[in-house]
Protein backbone atom coordinates (compact mmCIF):
# COMPACT_ATOMS: atom_id res chain seq x y z
CA UNK A 1 0.00 0.00 0.00
CA UNK A 2 1.41 3.75 -0.47
CA UNK A 3 0.05 7.14 -1.10
CA UNK A 4 0.78 10.31 -1.52
CA UNK A 5 3.75 10.17 -4.01
CA UNK A 6 3.31 13.23 -5.43
CA UNK A 7 5.79 12.33 -8.43
CA UNK A 8 8.96 10.85 -6.32
CA UNK A 9 9.07 7.18 -5.77
CA UNK A 10 11.70 6.72 -3.14
CA UNK A 11 14.09 3.44 -3.86
CA UNK A 12 13.48 2.59 -0.03
CA UNK A 13 9.97 2.21 -1.09
CA UNK A 14 10.28 0.38 -3.98
CA UNK A 15 12.30 -2.30 -1.63
CA UNK A 16 9.46 -2.37 0.94
CA UNK A 17 6.98 -3.40 -1.75
CA UNK A 18 9.03 -5.51 -3.78
CA UNK A 19 7.23 -8.55 -2.68
CA UNK A 20 3.99 -7.58 -3.03
CA UNK A 21 0.96 -9.55 -4.86
CA UNK A 22 -0.74 -6.75 -5.43
CA UNK A 23 -0.11 -2.92 -4.67
CA UNK A 24 -2.76 -0.12 -4.10
CA UNK A 25 -1.55 3.41 -4.54
CA UNK A 26 -4.02 5.64 -3.02
CA UNK A 27 -4.13 8.86 -4.99
CA UNK A 28 -1.99 12.24 -5.00
CA UNK A 29 0.34 9.98 -7.32
CA UNK A 30 2.35 12.95 -9.34
CA UNK A 31 3.20 11.13 -12.52
CA UNK A 32 2.59 8.17 -14.81
CA UNK A 33 5.99 7.32 -14.39
CA UNK A 34 5.24 6.26 -10.75
CA UNK A 35 2.73 3.89 -11.88
CA UNK A 36 4.78 2.33 -14.53
CA UNK A 37 7.57 1.54 -12.10
CA UNK A 38 4.76 0.25 -9.27
CA UNK A 39 3.32 -2.17 -11.91
CA UNK A 40 6.69 -3.72 -12.58
CA UNK A 41 6.95 -5.03 -9.14
CA UNK A 42 2.95 -6.21 -9.27
CA UNK A 43 -0.61 -5.92 -10.06
CA UNK A 44 -2.24 -2.49 -9.02
CA UNK A 45 -5.21 -0.83 -8.13
CA UNK A 46 -5.33 2.79 -7.85
CA UNK A 47 -7.37 6.11 -7.82
CA UNK A 48 -6.82 9.33 -8.75
CA UNK A 49 -6.17 12.14 -5.97
CA UNK A 50 -7.17 15.52 -6.08
CA UNK A 51 -3.35 16.74 -7.39
CA UNK A 52 -3.69 14.35 -10.20
CA UNK A 53 -5.17 16.73 -12.57
CA UNK A 54 -3.46 16.21 -15.57
CA UNK A 55 -4.56 14.51 -18.58
CA UNK A 56 -2.13 11.51 -17.77
CA UNK A 57 -4.69 10.99 -14.76
CA UNK A 58 -8.00 11.58 -16.42
CA UNK A 59 -8.91 7.91 -16.84
CA UNK A 60 -8.02 7.17 -13.02
CA UNK A 61 -10.78 6.68 -11.17
CA UNK A 62 -12.08 8.53 -7.61
CA UNK A 63 -12.73 5.14 -5.84
CA UNK A 64 -12.17 1.63 -7.04
CA UNK A 65 -13.62 -1.75 -5.03
CA UNK A 66 -11.96 -5.20 -5.39
CA UNK A 67 -12.10 -8.46 -3.61
CA UNK A 68 -9.17 -10.38 -2.56
CA UNK A 69 -9.53 -13.64 -0.77
CA UNK A 70 -13.03 -12.96 -0.79
CA UNK A 71 -12.57 -9.73 1.25
CA UNK A 72 -14.38 -6.33 -0.40
CA UNK A 73 -12.07 -3.64 -0.09
CA UNK A 74 -13.04 0.07 -0.86
CA UNK A 75 -10.15 2.42 -2.07
CA UNK A 76 -10.68 6.53 -2.02
CA UNK A 77 -7.99 9.13 -1.89
CA UNK A 78 -9.83 11.04 0.83
CA UNK A 79 -11.43 9.21 3.32
CA UNK A 80 -13.94 12.92 4.00
CA UNK A 81 -15.09 12.14 0.38
CA UNK A 82 -16.38 8.78 1.01
CA UNK A 83 -20.31 8.73 -0.12
CA UNK A 84 -20.20 4.91 0.13
CA UNK A 85 -21.51 3.25 4.09
CA UNK A 86 -18.59 0.37 4.15
CA UNK A 87 -20.92 -1.12 6.50
CA UNK A 88 -23.85 -1.65 4.13
CA UNK A 89 -21.67 -2.12 1.27
CA UNK A 90 -20.16 -5.55 3.52
CA UNK A 91 -16.60 -3.77 2.68
CA UNK A 92 -13.71 -5.60 4.79
CA UNK A 93 -11.20 -2.81 4.21
CA UNK A 94 -11.15 1.09 3.77
CA UNK A 95 -7.91 2.53 2.65
CA UNK A 96 -7.60 5.99 1.69
CA UNK A 97 -4.40 8.61 1.66
CA UNK A 98 -4.56 12.29 1.47
CA UNK A 99 -3.82 13.29 5.09
CA UNK A 100 0.15 12.24 4.92
CA UNK A 101 -0.22 10.68 8.41
CA UNK A 102 -0.05 6.89 8.38
CA UNK A 103 -2.71 5.03 10.23
CA UNK A 104 -4.74 1.94 11.32
CA UNK A 105 -7.96 1.70 12.85
CA UNK A 106 -10.75 -0.78 13.26
CA UNK A 107 -14.50 -0.01 13.12
CA UNK A 108 -17.23 -1.82 13.80
CA UNK A 109 -14.97 -4.87 12.35
CA UNK A 110 -13.44 -2.56 9.42
CA UNK A 111 -10.39 -2.01 9.26
CA UNK A 112 -9.02 1.00 8.14
CA UNK A 113 -5.68 1.61 6.66
CA UNK A 114 -4.04 5.00 5.33
CA UNK A 115 -0.28 4.15 4.36
CA UNK A 116 0.84 7.98 5.05
CA UNK A 117 2.41 9.41 2.64
CA UNK A 118 5.61 8.14 0.71
CA UNK A 119 6.61 10.56 -1.04
CA UNK A 120 8.22 14.73 -0.29
CA UNK A 121 7.87 15.48 3.38
CA UNK A 122 5.45 17.50 4.44
CA UNK A 123 5.98 18.99 8.02
CA UNK A 124 7.62 16.51 10.68
CA UNK A 125 4.84 13.97 9.47
CA UNK A 126 6.64 10.24 8.48
CA UNK A 127 7.52 8.80 5.35
CA UNK A 128 5.47 5.69 5.02
CA UNK A 129 4.15 2.96 3.21
CA UNK A 130 1.82 0.36 4.48
CA UNK A 131 2.10 -3.49 4.24
CA UNK A 132 -1.51 -5.62 4.30
CA UNK A 133 -1.65 -9.39 4.53
CA UNK A 134 -5.13 -10.38 3.54
CA UNK A 135 -6.98 -14.28 4.08
CA UNK A 136 -10.21 -15.31 4.55
CA UNK A 137 -10.21 -15.17 8.04
CA UNK A 138 -8.12 -12.13 8.91
CA UNK A 139 -6.89 -8.64 7.58
CA UNK A 140 -3.52 -7.28 8.76
CA UNK A 141 -2.12 -4.25 8.16
CA UNK A 142 1.50 -2.72 9.28
CA UNK A 143 2.98 0.55 8.79
CA UNK A 144 6.41 0.56 7.46
CA UNK A 145 8.63 4.07 8.14
CA UNK A 146 10.70 4.67 5.49
CA UNK A 147 12.73 7.65 7.60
Amino acid sequence: MISDTHGLLRPEALCALKNSSHIIHAGDIGGPEILVALRAIAPMTVVRGNNDREAWADSIPITQTLTIRKRKIFVIHNLQEMQIDPDLEQMSIVISGHSHRPKIEHRNGILFLNPGSAGPRRFSLPIAIALLHVSEETARARIITLD
